[in-house]
């Protein structure tokens, strides 16, 4: 399960996402983010769907690749539409037992809850599969660019955020080889009640914290063996500089956009309940 948690890894290819600037898919990412919540008709989702399909094979990162970072958060999903799908008392009624009740504006929403889910966390992997943790810090640091007029320390907060990122897969890997070594020694982290389980953990959880200190100590005296100092005066080997892609990528995001909420909003196309 460990292994299965992609997000914040990078997945070498030569493909056109990978020659995007980073400000353009730090920017398309959050706009398809922002349209995931701007319709609810099956009309819009397919727009989404196929925009999303056609992101996908652009980037040319395995399918399946990307589908195995969803197995960690099958049980938040599940735990998400299982909440939707019964606390909601609005609209007609489909089911009822006991206290579980199903409506059609229950099921409804369980549905496009999953939906946006699924694709919230396809959308920002393959962004983070395409984007090396250097191009995230820079593509950061220029889009809040303009905060620094009034003393935000911008590159740190930049800088921060592309560190954590980084330090997710290393983090996992270092779980995942504790673990092993736990249960290689007769250690039993799946049964038993919550409270046991809990307890078990603490072999696990003491070492990663000492790894996880230890490894930012050696960053951080290797940032300051080599003098860094914040951004104040500091200049970049390869500025990024917008090209004629960045453009036309802003302009299939666009374009996505106004047919995403076009059809998402206009188009009456009623299936069943949806």
């Amino acid at each position: 399960m460990i292994r299965d948690i992609t997000i914040g890894q990078y997945y070498p290819a030569d493909s056109p996402l990978h020659r995007l600037d980073p400000r353009v898919k730090l920017v398309s990412t959050m706009l398809f983010l922002i349209s995931l919540f701007l319709f609810r008709n099956i009309p819009g989702y397919l727009v989404a769907t196929l925009f999303l399909w056609g992101i996908i094979r652009c980037s040319r990162v395995p399918f399946f690749y990307i589908v195995k970072g969803l197995k960690p958060v099958v049980m938040l999903l599940l735990i998400t539409v299982l909440f939707n799908l019964f606390l909601s008392r609005q609209g007609e009624i489909f089911f009822h037992w006991w206290i579980f009740t199903v409506t059609d504006e229950g099921l409804r929403t369980a549905v496009y809850m999953a939906v946006r889910l699924i694709y919230l966390i396809v959308g920002s992997s393959i962004m983070t599969f395409v984007t090396t943790p250097n191009e995230l810090t820079d593509g950061i640091e220029r889009l809040l660019s303009p905060l620094n007029k009034i003393r935000v320390p911008v590159h740190e907060i930049a800088m921060m955020m592309s560190i954590a990122l980084r330090f997710i897969p290393i983090l996992l890997e270092e779980t995942d080889k504790i673990m092993k070594a736990q249960l290689a020694r007769g250690a039993d982290l799946e049964n038993g009640n919550i409270l046991q389980r809990a307890k078990n953990m603490i072999p696990i959880l003491v070492p990663l914290f000492v790894s996880a200190f230890r490894r930012a100590n050696d960053l951080a005296m290797a940032m300051e063996a080599r003098c860094y100092r914040g951004g104040a005066g500091r200049t970049k080997m390869k500025p990024l500089q917008y090209r004629k892609r960045d453009g036309i990528a802003y302009g299939i995001v666009c374009a996505y956009m106004i047919a995403a909420i076009a059809v998402g909003r206009f188009l009456p196309l009623r299936l069943w309940i949806f």
